[in-house]
């Protein structure tokens, strides 16, 4: 097993608090995508995949609906998704992910948690050095798949690892694979249960108990942030 498996075991993405910002996140992801190829789902690949997302999430079909005619409304928020970056108490390198439709409002509230917080928000690009960009998908497990197989036939795909998790299997590849990993996927009869795209450090960072409840207490602050689509970290 490698880095994307040990990464997904130890986090298993503790991201949402509850249903309404699971629905939050979702409605402007796939307002977003939408908006940029188009509100069909059978001819947008992007928004094909969210939808399933949501689906997964079991969110209500009047909600995807409305999320795709939002994009094309004149009076529509123009979402944005911008990236920050800085460090946490103790050294740990936090990624925060959002999507904004106003800059200003996103970045005061960011930088107001990590100053309160004991943490430092820096420049955007600072920490690429730390963390590898990487889309995966949850496959639904499929009769008569061997994995080890599968693998090597996703290896010309940009894909780097593929492993079961209780009953599904994980595809991880580099991030610009996306395309070309979800077409075959598809082509070849796999339910994609849903996709992301992630950030994995390739180096952690050991914490005391103590200090970790000091990070944990930012990044469950940055998370409760309507704007905060992710936060990626590198603590072990």
């Amino acid at each position: 097993m490698g880095r994307a498996f040990e990464y997904r075991k130890a986090r298993k993405f503790k991201r949402w608090g509850n249903m309404a910002r699971v629905f939050t996140r979702l409605g402007k992801e796939i307002t977003m995508a939408a908006k940029a190829g188009g509100g069909d789902p059978d001819s947008n690949p992007r928004l094909r995949l969210l939808v399933q997302n949501a689906r997964s999430e079991n969110m209500p079909k009047e909600n995807v609906e409305r999320a795709i005619k939002r994009a094309f409304e004149k009076d529509t928020s123009d979402y944005k998704e911008i990236v920050y970056e800085g460090y946490a108490p103790h050294g740990i390198a936090l990624v925060i992910e959002t999507a904004t439709d106003n800059h200003q409002r996103t970045v005061a509230n960011i930088r107001s948690y990590f100053n309160k917080l004991g943490g430092n928000l820096g420049t955007q690009g600072m920490l690429d050095f730390l963390f590898d960009r990487k889309c995966s998908f949850k496959v639904a497990g499929k009769e008569g798949v061997d994995l080890e197989e599968l693998e090597l036939s996703l290896i010309d795909y940009g894909v780097e690892e593929v492993f079961e998790d209780e009953g599904d299997i994980m595809i991880y590849a580099d991030f610009q694979s996306f395309g070309p990993v979800q077409k075959y996927l598809e082509d070849n009869g796999f339910e994609i249960k849903s996709f992301q795209f992630e950030r994995i450090p390739n180096d952690t960072k050991e914490v005391t108990d103590e200090q970790r409840e000091e990070v944990e207490k930012l990044i469950e602050k940055l998370e409760e942030d309507d704007d905060v689509t992710n936060v990626f970290h590198n603590m072990r």
